[in-house]
């Protein structure tokens, strides 16, 4: 069972040092690790597999260090330590069995993979549940489910919050050209979201996932990078007008590494949408019957009683948005151990977003609603915050200056340019 934060108290004189919780990071395991964890039927096909996989991201390379960061809780921890981060919500970062791409890249299985995938994912369940457990005060670890069969979801649900797995799950983002699993406004899913909000197992949805396949073309990865954001944001809309929220106030549901200052227009213009469609009974042109008008909520009311985003690297445009949409809703997050987050420079980025901010509101972002939603016991992490954490006095200090080699999560929105980086080909994606 995911255990009940204990009451938390913001810091306030100007020594009091934050617990910082990162509500997104990212780990897994090496394709060895990942081998222990298979079922027994799977193996031989597994090593079969791997002989034939030619790893396209060179920060996964053996020989590379840095993809130690993925597993190795000395490397880890340390380094998260350095940046003053006490815990973290853990996506999945690496390449499970029989996967074709990046965890968070790769399509929901074919009908012809599935069994294989699935073994994969649940591979994957199997090492983060150990790997949380070694730290479990500090860990919040988001399993991994498919969509493909309902019974199957809802199977490996419960096995995640039986084991721990207090992050939730991760739920995949059905492209549109994905026509062998169903949308997730189909009512299909309805046995799955009451399991999910029985046994208040939070849903999370990844940014940069669910755009379509682009094909082997020059401007493949120019198309995802200006469309992904757009298709990043469609699990909410198809949530929000398919009455999910209005079936099941209770589902508790987060949007992660997509930023929050899209989320005002959308909700404007969502409920604009609806209350005309109430209203006039049409858009424009187009009129809608009684049976197309599903659920009483108006999006921004769905959003406020069923949703949280996980800000991550947060832009300048990202901060203010965050008052708008409620600072109950909204967590901070580093992306760590990508190159795009803010590691090594977390309290540099913390300070240029946050300096003026009330003590008590940077404590919610930074700490308190991230521990409530995932059951983090802010009093367990206490001790290892009065070692590492940052002051109050030191995160109301503005940044007058950026430090040498500055990461790219503390350039986001302040006038440099962050590129991709190199350790990714993109075209393996």
């Amino acid at each position: 069972m995911f255990p009940i934060m204990t009451t938390a108290v913001a810091p306030s004189d100007s020594t009091d040092r934050f617990a910082v919780i990162s509500a997104d990071c990212h780990a897994g395991a090496s394709h060895a690790a990942y081998r222990e964890y298979l079922e027994a039927r799977f193996v031989e096909d597994f090593d079969a597999w791997r002989d034939r996989y030619r790893n396209p991201y060179k920060d996964l390379a053996p020989g590379d260090d840095r993809r130690l960061r993925n597993w190795d809780d000395d490397m880890r921890n340390s380094q998260q330590e350095s940046d003053g981060v006490v815990a973290e919500v853990v996506y999945p970062n690496t390449v499970p069995p029989f996967f074709p791409s990046f965890v968070l890249f790769a399509q929901p299985p074919r009908p012809e993979d599935y069994e294989h995938r699935l073994a994969g994912i649940r591979a994957h369940n199997r090492w983060l549940k150990d790997w949380c457990d070694r730290f479990p005060e500090r860990r919040a670890g988001v399993g991994q489910i498919f969509l493909n069969d309902v019974d199957d979801a809802i199977a490996d649900a419960i096995w995640i919050k039986e084991n721990g797995l207090r992050g939730g799950v991760l739920l995949p983002n059905i492209a549109p050209d994905v026509k062998w699993v169903k949308p997730l406004y189909d009512p299909i899913y309805d046995p799955l979201w009451k399991v999910l909000e029985d046994l208040e197992i939070p849903v999370n949805a990844h940014g940069g996932t669910g755009a379509p396949d682009y094909g082997s073309y020059p401007t493949a990865m120019l198309l995802y990078i200006n469309e992904v954001v757009f298709y990043s944001q469609r699990p909410f809309v198809q949530l929000a007008l398919s009455g999910v929220f209005d079936r099941f106030p209770r589902l508790k549901f987060v949007m992660a590494e997509s930023g929050c200052s899209w989320v005002p227009g959308l909700l404007d213009q969502l409920d604009g949408m609806v209350k005309a469609i109430r209203g006039a009974g049409s858009v424009g042109e187009i009129r809608y019957t009684d049976d197309e008008r599903v659920g009483s909520l108006l999006p921004s009311e769905g959003f406020a009683q069923n949703c949280w985003l996980g800000v991550s690297q947060p832009s300048m445009a990202d901060v203010p948005a965050m008052a708008q949409v409620g600072l109950d809703r909204c967590m901070w997050a580093s992306d760590y151990p990508h190159d795009e987050g803010t590691y090594p420079h977390t309290r540099e980025a913390i300070r240029s977003r946050f300096a003026d901010w009330d003590t008590t509101d940077k404590f919610r972002i930074l700490t308190a609603n991230a521990a409530a939603l995932y059951g983090f016991d802010v009093e367990a992490l206490a001790p290892l915050a009065e070692q590492v954490g940052p002051t109050v006095a030191e995160l109301a200090e503005p940044l007058r200056e950026l430090p040498a080699n500055p990461s790219q999560g503390l350039l986001r929105g302040l006038g440099e340019v962050a590129t991709m980086s190199e350790d990714m080909d993109a075209n393996a994606l």
